[in-house]
């Protein structure tokens, strides 16, 4: 996917009920795979550029390989959407495993993946979780899937470092060492903003790269990364009334778009 500074784009979240298998989990496949469709659908209609698919429901998560079920559900959903728009399509299997997402991607026609560890170690709820870029280029290698791009966190959300890797560095090996296509700055949770600073620290050490804003960016604050973002990442904020349980409003998204086109 190629990005541009003067032509920064929107990747709407898909967020999946609670998937068969996980604590929550009431709705049948039939009623996840409708919802799904419904806020691809309403991505698709307000102008976003691409979706991202999330197993967001599934709280709380593993810290690596997801269960069978929960990838068969993916992958089910993921095709369903694929089918019902013409948008780019990429998957983010929560709460860190790559290789499934490779998966859903050669399964499902998905051109771009989001790895929140790829590249060093993060203190999370789910414990310690390293990243494995040998394992994720090698895979992707393996299923011949060289197009599929790898959007990498740094500093990811809900985490903290291990031990004192500055911004700058971890940007710099998740770029040069873990060779990520993409790279995507967030604020401290979902929902939360980005730090300007952090997006500029971000965009400075690596100025060739894209950076992507993965939380926080709202129809009211956009217009503060404009000219810094290479694209972003929204969920939460373009559900209707701004509530992440209800479906994608198109109107919302519509607005984000003319913010960031303008």
């Amino acid at each position: 996917m190629n990005f541009s500074i003067s032509k920064p784009l929107l990747l709407g979240v898909v967020h999946l009920k609670p998937l068969p298998g996980s604590p929550r989990a009431t709705a049948t496949m039939k009623e996840i795979v409708k919802a799904a469709i419904i806020d691809a659908n309403g991505y698709e209609q307000g102008g976003a550029d691409a979706v991202i698919i999330e197993n967001f429901g599934d709280i709380p998560f593993t810290k690596g390989r997801v269960p069978a079920e929960t990838c068969a559900a993916m992958a089910v959903a993921g095709q369903a959407v694929r089918e019902a728009i013409k948008l780019r399509l990429g998957f983010n299997v929560l709460r860190n495993d790559p290789l499934t997402a490779l998966g859903l991607c050669a399964a499902c026609g998905g051109d771009f993946i989001r790895i929140n560890v790829h590249s060093g170690a993060m203190i999370t709820d789910q414990g310690v979780i390293e990243g494995n870029a040998f394992e994720t280029l090698r895979k992707r290698r393996e299923l011949g899937l060289e197009h599929v791009k790898i959007f990498a966190d740094i500093h990811v959300k809900h985490a903290t470092t291990l031990g004192d890797l500055s911004l700058e560095d971890a940007a710099r090996d998740t770029l040069d060492r873990a060779l990520a296509d993409d790279l995507i700055v967030s604020g401290v949770g979902t929902g939360h903003p980005t730090a300007i600073t952090d997006l500029d620290t971000v965009r400075k050490t690596c100025p060739k790269a894209p950076v992507l804003l993965g939380s926080g960016v709202r129809i009211e604050n956009v217009e503060t990364y404009l000219g810094l973002a290479s694209g972003f990442i929204v969920g939460s904020s373009l559900k209707r009334d701004g509530k992440i349980g209800n479906p994608v409003d198109p109107k919302r998204v519509a607005k984000l778009v003319e913010k960031i086109r303008r």
